[in-house]
């Protein structure tokens, strides 16, 4: 589903990363690049065509060591971009600071290609208009309770009626779906995000960040940041939260605890920026998976296409998901269903409790290599 509430960062990738996608994919790593970077020209395509204001900043994305340790994993990921294609710089300490001013900085890597910002409420909005100027009509609020065979088609059972279609896609994210091998594929993940009141032009001077590029640092729970439209810095990610036995409410999503954490990471980061005060907070659940990256499957006799597991990476790549999904259900001959990224599903969670038990054992252990 449309959300803005994710930090607006889209990049060409499919597969979360380069690493990761050498790391599961590294066979056909070639033709699953080739077909994100066509897939990010399309949406920035989109964007222009449909005369969207989603504030796209083709700005590329920095990646900063702030530990020793990460300083050859931002030259390694650096170097297999290149190899592969990408237009990426590196810096050490003094050349990323330049850039940005953070006392944490050890090195960084700037990707040009490939990485863009935008305003992700903006973007819904605008791609929503899109549809409803070519006839579509969106149902918002509408809760789904069931999905059945109904003669050639399939019914979709809501709270607010019935609606027969000769075929369906779902993107449900991280929500429950009626279709059991979605759930077993995904669990909810809560990411929370802090935003700044607008900084002031001695502020803004005092950090640099003239190219406004999105930023993550590179450590296991990392953080993303931004500059925002109008001026303030969006904070968010480190402290990723599974709570037991997926359960998923909005009063997770104000969690203090962890508001706090990223407030104090956020002034180590800039500490010129100590006083500043925070006018936003907020929570999003990703679908997270076990590869890190989206996944695809049938359901009712190949009436029910799916896509899901973007794992906090899906601005761009769920604009791939929706195209795969309809060439499952109308193109079986198409190119793409040809990928490993889209032959090959994702392994599925075990189930509960040994689901919950393991994902909490592995984040302690995350945050305890960090640290380290």
């Amino acid at each position: 589903r449309a959300s803005g509430r994710n930090g607006g960062f889209v990049s060409a990738s499919l597969t979360h990363g380069l690493a990761n996608g050498l790391d599961r994919f590294g066979s056909d790593i070639d033709r699953i690049l080739a077909a994100g970077r066509a897939n990010f020209d399309g949406l920035v395509a989109d964007v222009r065509r449909h005369e969207i204001d989603a504030r796209l900043e083709l700005v590329g994305a920095l990646a900063v060591a702030t530990e020793p340790w990460c300083v050859p994993v931002v030259r390694r990921d650096a170097d297999q971009a290149v190899a592969h294609g990408e237009d990426v710089e590196l810096f050490d300490a003094d050349g990323i600071r330049a850039l940005v001013d953070s006392p944490t900085y050890l090195s960084g890597s700037w990707t040009r290609s490939g990485e863009a910002l935008v305003d992700p409420a903006r973007l819904g909005w605008g791609l929503a208009d899109a549809v409803r100027r070519a006839g579509g009509r969106i149902a918002e609020g509408t809760t789904m309770t069931g999905l059945v065979r109904h003669g050639a088609g399939v019914e979709v059972r809501t709270d607010r009626g019935r609606i027969r279609a000769q075929a369906v896609v779902l993107g449900t994210n991280a929500e429950r779906s009626p279709v059991r091998a979605i759930n077993r594929r995904i669990v909810p993940v809560y990411d929370h995000v802090l935003a700044t009141e607008p900084l002031t032009e001695q502020q803004r001077a005092s950090i640099g960040w003239r190219g406004r590029q999105g930023i993550s640092d590179t450590t296991n729970q990392f953080h993303y940041y931004r500059l925002t439209d109008d001026g303030r810095i969006l904070w968010g990610g480190y402290d990723a939260v599974f709570h037991n036995w997926g359960r998923t409410d909005e009063r997770f999503e104000d969690r203090p605890e962890t508001f706090r954490t990223l407030a104090g990471n956020f002034l180590r980061t800039f500490p010129q920026l100590e006083g500043i005060r925070f006018s936003h907070r907020w929570a999003g659940v990703i679908d997270t998976s076990t590869r890190f990256s989206v996944g695809f499957g049938t359901a009712l006799d190949g009436r029910v296409a799916y896509a899901v597991g973007y794992t906090g990476l899906g601005v761009a790549a769920s604009r791939f998901g929706g195209r795969v999904c309809v060439e499952l259900l109308f193109a079986p001959e198409a190119s793409a269903l040809d990928l490993d990224l889209v032959r090959r599903a994702p392994i599925p969670f075990p189930p509960e409790p040994i689901r919950t038990a393991g994902i909490q054992l592995t984040r302690r252990a995350i945050a305890r290599a960090d640290a380290d």
